[in-house]
């Protein structure tokens, strides 16, 4: 449905990953068909592994569910897998449209060796895998602390921005599904709703969730509502002769009352507290900021916080 990739210039970066972080790296496409990966080969570990079918369905849905969360957060995602080992995913977007991810896996990251070791056994056992193998694997892992790992993550996005910027992925043809993002992105602040969308579209309501689910991990009128409290929340910071009411009808909400309700579900605060908690900060970071274009895709919030490092597999 999406582009073709540049494979030279993919596995040209790929390997540079590799070769800076000792690190395997995969890129998948938006329906997790691997693309390209550098080493080819995964750890002998995961191979021994996989050798069980149900760790290899297993490892499959761990991935899936990693993408998943990885596009609701729009961020790097850092998590243990099932077999406990510690692997990350990072989504590519064009536009608001996800193209591809880039994911990274089968490192091993415990406090002490012992400790990992023995977690890694426990997860597995339900498997039936040779455990004595399985411990000489383990014993070959190399230790990588978690601060490595969030670093070799956090340049895992960069690499999955680098992907779209440098034009290593792109649409062979405008599809239906960017004309939409496209249109919500230009109206989202006036009265559209999903049956509004599908008429002009010409698409059943079924396949607009579908869309909506995939690229925005949420409904269409959630997303809306997104787009409309995220402008909200610039405009009470960068307008601040506009009044609320102003704003909840900049944002396309004539009642005020509800602009409010919403406002505080998703923010937690009241648009008036927001103002007050964020204003002074705004300005600030205003008067010494970095010009916008200058900054990385996810600079608006500290890296620490776009990502959750699970001592778990996904539920």
């Amino acid at each position: 449905m999406y582009s073709s990739f540049d494979f030279v210039k993919l596995n040209a970066l790929l390997r540079d990953f590799y070769n800076l972080t000792q690190v395997r790296i995969t890129v998948f496409d938006d329906s997790l068909k691997e693309i390209a990966s550098y080493p080819e080969r995964i750890a002998p570990i995961c191979r021994f592994i996989r050798e069980n079918s149900e760790a290899e369905a297993e490892c499959h849905r761990c991935d899936r569910e990693a993408c998943r969360r990885a596009l609701a957060m729009r961020a790097p995602y850092v998590y243990r897998c099932h077999a406990g080992l510690t692997e990350a995913v990072s989504p590519v977007f064009m536009g608001n449209i996800i193209v591809a991810y880039a994911a990274f896996g089968h490192l091993f990251c415990y406090p002490e060796r012992e400790m990992g070791r023995r977690a890694i056994l426990n997860a597995c056992r339900r498997y039936g895998l040779d455990e004595a193998k399985l411990g000489a694997l383990i014993d070959g892992l190399p230790d990588m602390e978690e601060g490595y790992i969030l670093s070799a993550s956090h340049i895992l996005d960069a690499v999955a921005s680098y992907l779209y910027f440098d034009r290593m992925v792109t649409l062979k043809q405008q599809p239906l599904q960017v004309q939409i993002d496209e249109y919500i992105s230009q109206h989202f602040t006036e009265d559209i709703n999903a049956g509004d969308i599908c008429k002009r579209f010409h698409i059943g309501r079924t396949a607009l969730y579908e869309f909506s689910n995939q690229n925005y991990g949420m409904g269409i009128a959630g997303h809306i509502r997104k787009k409309r409290i995220d402008y909200a929340k610039q405009l009470l910071l960068t307008r601040p002769e506009l009044n609320i009411t102003q704003v909840a009808e900049a944002c396309g909400y004539a009642d005020y009352n509800y602009f409010i309700t919403v406002f505080g579900r998703l923010t937690g605060v009241s648009p008036r507290r927001y103002r007050a908690l964020h204003g002074a900060d705004e300005r600030s970071h205003r008067r010494d900021a970095i010009p916008e274009t200058a900054l990385p895709r996810n600079a608006a919030a500290p890296f620490f916080h776009q990502f959750v490092f699970s001592v778990r597999p996904p539920d």
